[in-house]
């Protein structure tokens, strides 16, 4: 599905003037790269976008850009009421094609001093307490069907703090029950290994002799999770058991699979885990990326406040 998607918008590239040099790109990111479908099929959406825009302005070529375009895409984003988060990514893209064709010899002047990205504000992430996660996890039952898959997909989401992506493309040779750790392949394909406890693998051992072979088919191959189907259970489908349990659990249906996510790391850190092993489970590239959640535990720090403050 995904790849249908991304193939379409190449099309609708090939057909405008700069369409050529947004497709090597989008080729050099997708193979030399190791960039997630995910992401390419954004990056294909942001410039499909910005090469529509520079045929309207009459810049046939990448090297008939100039600062005026740029800073003018910029503002009709704006004035478009886009999110800034969107308006970040499609900067960043146009910005990551400019070096690209620089490098290319396309460009004899570097363009990318005149992309303005708004600055991202660091949101605090909303996170759930434990109580109201054990009541999540204790949510499926023999009364739903396919309980059990459902059941070890919400207490991998949890154990882990895995992105919804990661989790669909688990095999059942990513996982080592007899040392309790699963593989992990994350943003730009980049593996990492994370612990699991005895939980989730008690989770995942009763799907897989009890459940998974009558979901199985000739071509579920070796994808851990399965759709009634046979086939490998999407992203779309996990956002779904989540929030189908969530509302059940009478959480609300603003609970999600990255709320799962935040909740990992914050519980982990509150409870003594050093930053940096948070970020290798996570996958961060940057620790400054969880640092965030340093800021979460709120309760923790007015509690020791509370204790050990003479005054409070």
């Amino acid at each position: 599905m995904l790849r249908r998607q991304i193939e379409n918008k190449r099309k609708q590239l090939c057909a405008l003037p700069l369409g050529d040099i947004i497709v090597k790109f989008l080729n050099h990111l997708s193979i030399e790269a190791g960039l997630s479908p995910n992401t390419e099929l954004a990056y294909a959406r942001d410039l499909l976008n910005f090469a529509n825009y520079c045929n309207d302005c009459g810049a046939q070529k990448i090297s008939d850009l100039e600062p005026k375009i740029l800073y003018e895409y910029s503002h009709t984003l704006n004035m478009q009421n886009k999110v800034e988060t969107s308006i970040r990514r499609a900067m960043v893209a146009i910005k990551m094609l400019l070096k690209f064709s620089l490098y290319e010899g396309l460009l004899t002047t570097d363009l990318t001093p005149y992309i303005e990205t708004p600055k991202q504000w660091q949101r605090v992430p909303t996170t759930y307490n434990k109580i109201h996660i054990e009541k999540l996890l204790n949510e499926p039952n023999q009364d739903d069907a396919f309980f059990l898959r459902d059941r070890a997909i919400l207490e991998v989401l949890y154990a882990t703090g895995m992105r919804v992506s990661e989790i669909a493309n688990l095999e059942i040779q990513n996982i080592n029950s007899k040392i309790g750790y699963l593989k992990c392949f994350g943003k730009g394909n980049k593996e990492r290994i994370i612990p699991l406890g005895k939980i989730a693998l008690k989770a995942i051992a009763n799907y897989l002799e009890n459940e998974r072979a009558s979901l199985e088919t000739k071509e579920s191959k070796d994808t851990l999770f399965l759709s009634r189907t046979g086939r490998a259970f999407d992203r779309t489908n996990i956002w779904r058991v989540v929030k189908k349990y969530a509302i059940r659990a009478g959480l609300g249906d603003k609970l999600t699979v990255h709320s799962l996510r935040h909740s990992f790391a914050t519980h982990l850190l509150s409870g003594g885990a050093d930053l940096r092993s948070v970020q290798e489970m996570l996958g961060h590239a940057d620790i400054t990326t969880t640092q965030i959640y340093t800021h979460v535990d709120q309760e923790r720090l007015r509690k020791i406040h509370k204790e050990f403050h003479p005054r409070s």
